[in-house]
């Protein structure tokens, strides 16, 4: 087994590598000076099980094309097996076509990778499950619940609910409510554009509870400000979020610190840079969650067995 890594989130990488007792291949993965990637691997890598670890966060198009130039080289290098490694997968809110003339990117991106020459793709709460769909290889998908769960159950909040910030996540919202044997409260909203929804009603008992508004990425974190405010106007005490992909672009940073949540509670599947390391924000690593699931990629073992019932 190999473990390769592209630029975007190198401290996840090593950190898998770290788990897994396995160092990442030797390789160099840069710019020509006209900011064209450039891939050169420095191991032999003819007949391995090659993991290539890259969030195609931001800047999505320069970790994509990352992403696909390394599978290159090592298709090119003969490589048995080539699995990419996405604790991220970027371009996944455009699942559809929300109007006339507009693209199904992640499609798009799906048939790239493919077409790149990856075997497999491993991945992690995706924006919308169906997206597995558009790739023709086979998807691992998992999912952050346990390890979101290990820390809500170690802080041990009484009287606490679970909320889904809108109706396409009441299913995720509902699973965490059911292992925590608690209760459920959903957010009506309506987008009126890609950043920006407003909040038209509260589905569910919060009164003088602590609740947790749970969901899959926190961009601009507009929305996420909005519900948490919804909720403290309705009676909710102390209010936390937890969301897998912390893509914080824009006044995110600045909207979470005057915003009335207590805590951010995201993992480390996109790398967050030191000037947004703010105080209420705390991070979760996936690195042993990822671990497995490579494990028994290579080992060709069920990957269900990270699930949890």
């Amino acid at each position: 087994m190999k473990l390769l890594s592209g630029n975007s989130n190198r401290p996840l990488a090593k950190a898998i590598a770290v788990y897994l007792e396995t160092p990442l291949t030797n390789a160099d993965v840069r710019r020509f000076s006209d900011m064209e990637v450039f891939v050169e691997i420095h191991e032999n890598v003819r007949g391995e099980d090659v993991f290539i670890i890259q969030s195609t966060s931001s800047p999505a198009n320069d970790n994509l094309m990352e992403l696909l130039v390394c599978i290159d080289a090592l298709r090119r290098a003969s490589a048995r097996r080539i699995t990419a490694v996405l604790p991220y997968f970027g371009y996944a809110r455009q699942d559809r076509k929300p109007g006339p003339r507009t693209p199904i990117s992640a499609k798009l991106v799906a048939n790239l990778i493919a077409t790149a020459g990856a075997n497999r793709v491993l991945t992690m709460d995706l924006h919308a499950g169906q997206i597995q769909g558009f790739f023709n290889i086979p998807v691992d998908h998992l999912f952050a619940a346990p390890v979101i769960l290990d820390y809500f159950e170690s802080v041990n909040l009484p009287n606490v609910t679970i909320v889904s910030p809108d109706a396409g996540g009441v299913e995720r919202a509902r699973f965490f409510a059911k292992q925590l044997k608690t209760d459920l409260a959903i957010i009506d909203k309506r987008r009126v554009d890609a950043n920006e929804a407003e909040i038209m009603n509260i589905i569910g008992d919060i009164q003088g509870k602590d609740v947790v508004i749970l969901d899959d990425m926190v961009d601009t974190a507009g929305t996420l400000v909005k519900a948490a405010q919804a909720l403290r106007d309705q009676g909710a005490k102390k209010i936390f979020a937890a969301i897998t992909h912390p893509i914080l672009s824009g006044p995110a940073i600045s909207r979470l610190e005057s915003s009335v949540l207590e805590k951010l509670i995201v993992t480390n599947s996109i790398k967050i840079g030191p000037e947004k390391r703010i105080e209420r924000l705390e991070i979760l690593s996936v690195a042993s969650l990822m671990g497995e699931a490579i494990c028994s990629i290579h080992e060709e073992t069920s990957v269900s067995r990270l699930f949890i019932s």
